[in-house]
């Protein structure tokens, strides 16, 4: 028996390239001195989220997920600087990258507090605005961000196994032949060529990355716990990087309020894998959050 495979079924499906297509603006602001990038989708309603990319990544990441967030909603994803179209500074911090996220919020006219989400180091820039700035935050969702231990750029680049120095590629169909995510894992690859084609950028001699090495020079201090002024959610992928027994001592550290929200059968990098399933949660949490009254911390159970 000869299986006969359409040829359409290789294309990416309807939904991916309506994203793609959705209107979305791209702008920049001034924060502290350094131009930092940021795309938005949807009509400007006041109300709204900010989509925080991880290590080495950058707001493109998002451009699939973020048109499906938006109704509604104003959503922005930020290049955080050092990454992506962002400028680039002397060195690099947490709270350097939470003003960012609060300065695009306001630039987005979110004049409502927004609701951060943010992915793996992404996550770790989140829970930093939701301790600096609680009262101005409507929202936390941190995505497999195991807080306890360092991303995993952070690990490659100790390791002096990757993300040390951008290497410069003859051509760019040479540098995007490299792309993998880190950790490695299985991805959608109409996601993964998208996510690979915004990640270079042409320089002299050829095309390199868009991140700067100095994002991983940086101290990496253990982002601290504990209870915060704004709504906190947890999501860990089943195969990721957050163990169940990691959310448990998050959710025990931040008050037992936040829901720990599983990704059934995705790797750590959730958007290039299990892109639809993301969304259903994500759309889920926000409509409870919407038509609920916050929890309130509890102490450990006596």
């Amino acid at each position: 028996m000869v299986l006969m495979v359409d040829a359409d079924s290789l294309a990416p499906p309807a939904w991916f390239t309506a994203a793609l297509a959705a209107p979305v603006t791209q702008q920049t602001t001034m924060v502290e001195g350094v131009q930092v990038a940021y795309r938005s989708w949807g009509e400007t309603t006041g109300r709204g989220i900010v989509l925080v990319h991880g290590g080495a990544a950058h707001s493109r990441w998002w451009d699939h997920i973020a048109p499906l967030l938006a109704g509604g909603r104003r959503v922005a994803a930020i290049d955080l600087s050092g990454h992506g179209d962002s400028g680039r500074r002397s060195s690099y911090s947490l709270d350097g990258w939470a003003r960012e996220v609060l300065a695009v919020a306001a630039a987005a006219g979110l004049t409502a507090p927004p609701t951060v989400i943010g992915h793996s180091m992404g996550g770790l820039v989140t829970l930093r605005v939701a301790a600096l700035f609680g009262s101005r935050v409507e929202g936390a969702v941190v995505i497999d961000s195991p807080v306890r231990d360092i991303a995993p750029e952070e690990h490659a680049a100790q390791e002096q196994r990757l993300f040390r120095s951008l290497r410069v590629y003859p051509s760019r169909e040479a540098i995007l032949a490299r792309f993998r995510p880190v950790p490695d894992q299985p991805v959608l690859g109409y996601i993964a060529d998208h996510v690979a084609a915004t990640s270079v950028r042409p320089v002299d001699g050829g095309w390199t990355w868009k991140w700067d090495p100095r994002v991983f020079g940086r101290e990496v201090p253990q982002a601290p716990l504990t209870r915060l002024d704004c709504r906190v959610a947890l999501f860990r992928a089943e195969h990721g990087l957050l163990s169940a027994e990691m959310s448990d001592v998050m959710y025990d550290r931040l008050g037992r309020v936040a829901p720990v929200i599983e990704i059934p059968a995705a790797g750590h990098h959730v958007m290039l894998d299990q892109p639809i399933a993301l969304v259903a949660a994500l759309r889920t949490l926000l409509s409870d959050w919407d038509h609920s009254l916050p929890a309130t911390p509890r102490g450990p159970e006596a």
